[in-house]
């Protein structure tokens, strides 16, 4: 099942207008995530919100949002005050104006979100929308209001939906110029370009997401598992660089390093080695890790000892 639509409203090109709904593209959901305890008691840390001043816990109903324009000076902005600021993309996005995909700087790039029609009806004035894009063969630009704030997002079509990228605006984009300026212009000769260029063909393939593991990931799961099963966690021997100085020997080198990977993978009849595959998916790695979705799913699974709990991470 489709998890909650984050944003409901429309879609609007010109006078075509259908009623959408946008959903998270991505999850971090099911990566390894850690609460803080009290080392003494293992309990869990509390967090509550008290007043700088006196040091009064503060229930939400008197939270309000406030704008510090001097030291310790605030202006407050109440929630309906912020709910007054009715921009029409609070509910609707009007597609302003189409580019190429390339116009678009990486750095411009936030989220991506799936759009799909909401409800039963629209579905004819959406698939206009989304095959004339296509046909196109450009990128649609609008705006939309999610979390308070209003932001560029840049859509595309993906099979029956769209995808919808939001964007940074100028103003949230570092320039380059502070932390390139200093870099040394320096001549790199054609026998060093060419070296390079031939590790890079030796290494060229296509991106491909699903061949790649959180090698991260999958250590802290093998670092759970242990404390777990009582094992004694001892540091594993950091990887070493190589201090080669002669930068023509590093790519020399570099060169004979991927051939003998190329050669060795011929002689065993593979082809030349690639990233580990993941797992068919994070949830199925975490099926060991207590705690967590899938592991509630091991009815027959075992409660830690009582003072397990109180082992350090």
């Amino acid at each position: 099942m489709a998890p909650r639509a984050n944003w409901k409203g429309f879609l609007r090109l010109s006078l075509v207008t259908c009623p959408v709904a946008l959903y998270p593209a991505t999850s971090e959901s099911e990566k390894i995530s850690f609460n803080q305890l009290n080392r003494q008691t293992g309990h869990r840390i509390k967090y509550v919100k008290v007043d700088a001043d006196t040091g009064d816990e503060v229930p939400n109903e008197d939270i309000v949002k406030g704008y510090e324009f001097e030291k310790g000076q605030y202006i407050e902005v109440s929630k309906e005050e912020l709910e007054e600021i009715a921009l029409e993309s609070t509910r609707t996005i009007e597609i302003d104006e189409f580019v190429a995909r390339s116009d678009i700087d990486a750095r411009y790039l936030i989220r991506p979100y799936y759009i799909r029609p909401d409800g039963k009806v629209g579905h004819d004035a959406f698939a206009v929308i989304r095959e004339t894009i296509r046909e196109m063969d450009k990128v649609a630009i609008g705006r939309v209001v999610l979390t308070n704030r209003e932001h560029i997002i840049a859509l595309e079509p993906m099979d029956k939906g769209l995808v919808g990228t939001l964007l940074r605006y100028p103003y949230e984009v570092r320039s380059e110029q502070d932390y390139f300026d200093d870099i040394q212009d320096v001549k790199v000769t054609k026998d060093m370009l060419d070296l390079a260029m031939h590790i890079v063909n030796q290494k060229a393939g296509r991106f491909e997401p699903e061949k790649f593991e959180d090698q991260y990931e999958t250590a802290l799961i093998e670092l759970i598992n242990e404390k777990r099963a009582g094992k004694v966690i001892r540091p594993k021997e950091r990887p070493k660089g190589e201090n080669v100085v002669d930068l023509m020997e590093a790519l020399r080198r570099s060169v004979g390093k991927e051939a003998g990977k190329e050669a060795a993978a011929a002689k065993a009849g593979k082809p030349a080695k690639k990233p580990r595959k993941a797992a068919a998916g994070q949830k199925e790695m975490l099926m060991p890790i207590a705690g967590k979705k899938a592991a509630a799913k091991e009815t027959s699974a075992k409660k830690p000892a009582a003072g397990a709990r109180r082992k350090s991470a």
